[in-house]
């Protein structure tokens, strides 16, 4: 580990420090950290939010364990290659933002992570997920796109208020099962992917499903619209997309065009 960069945000290290204390939030995005910041390791129970983004942090400490209540962890865009186990006890963690570091793998400890809402992973190396992600029950988004995962760990299914899956730009070729227990789903997003077919019930089980996005996949157009719950899914795509139309989400003509390919499944 190692000290913070000298002035992030201005002021003196202990004006900075109390600052943090009483908000409870740390800001050091871009400070040109290297490691580990000392310094938010001491403060323990009273960090709440903690912002490393886009520095060149190669390592996470297993002391982190130390920030029981933190709720906001963003490390995007550093050098990390793996994660501890110990990140398991910050049972207060709500978001998890590592998008953009070296990580080729997750602790199986990630499922004890239960407060969990957001993970986001992508641009990655990750070539698998632990089966404990499914002890994840308040995840509501889960982003792995541009990694290297071949496939999706059944226990997915067990995620009960996933709404937003995003694992485009990954080599994976089949789906698990269990996605069809996911009814909470509206969005599932696999393009760039090597799928050649869905689960069975998947239109007609996610019964809020509205989005999914499989384009350059050798998945057939005509099997899929003879699945089962086709015609509910594309009355429910359709309403979705009239419905942001109507609120003037998309106001330009490029704009909607933008909306129509997102929405469409191909």
């Amino acid at each position: 580990m190692g000290c913070c960069a000298s002035n992030p945000g201005g002021g003196s290290k202990a004006s900075r420090v109390k600052r943090w204390r009483s908000t409870g939030i740390i800001g050091l995005r871009d400070s040109k950290l290297k490691t580990f910041p000392d310094v938010v390791i001491d403060m323990e129970r009273a960090v709440r939010t903690l912002d490393l983004t886009h520095n060149k942090i190669s390592d996470v400490p297993g002391e982190i364990s130390k920030l029981i209540n933190m709720q906001r962890l963003l490390i995007a865009d550093n050098l990390i290659e793996r994660l501890p186990g110990n990140l398991g006890k910050l049972q207060s963690l709500k978001v998890l933002m590592l998008d953009g570091n070296r990580i080729s793998c997750l602790p199986d400890e990630l499922g004890q992570l239960i407060r969990l809402e957001q993970l986001s992973i992508s641009r990655n190396m990750l070539i698998y997920l632990p089966d404990t992600i499914g002890s994840l029950r308040n995840l509501v988004l889960l982003n792995v796109s541009n990694n290297r995962l071949k496939s999706l760990p059944e226990s997915l299914g067990s995620c009960a208020s996933l709404e937003d899956v995003q694992a485009n730009d990954n080599v994976v070729e089949e789906l698990p099962e269990s996605l069809c227990n996911l009814m909470q789903l509206k969005s599932l997003c696999l393009d760039d992917n090597q799928v050649k077919q869905i689960p069975d019930g998947l239109l007609r089980d996610c019964k809020s499903l509205q989005n999914l996005s499989l384009h350059n996949n050798p998945i057939s157009m005509d099997e899929f619209q003879l699945m089962e719950g086709y015609e509910e899914f594309e009355e429910r795509r359709k309403k979705k997309f009239d419905k942001q139309i109507d609120s003037n989400v998309m106001i330009s003509s490029k704009g909607l065009d933008v909306g129509d390919q997102r929405f469409c499944h191909w």
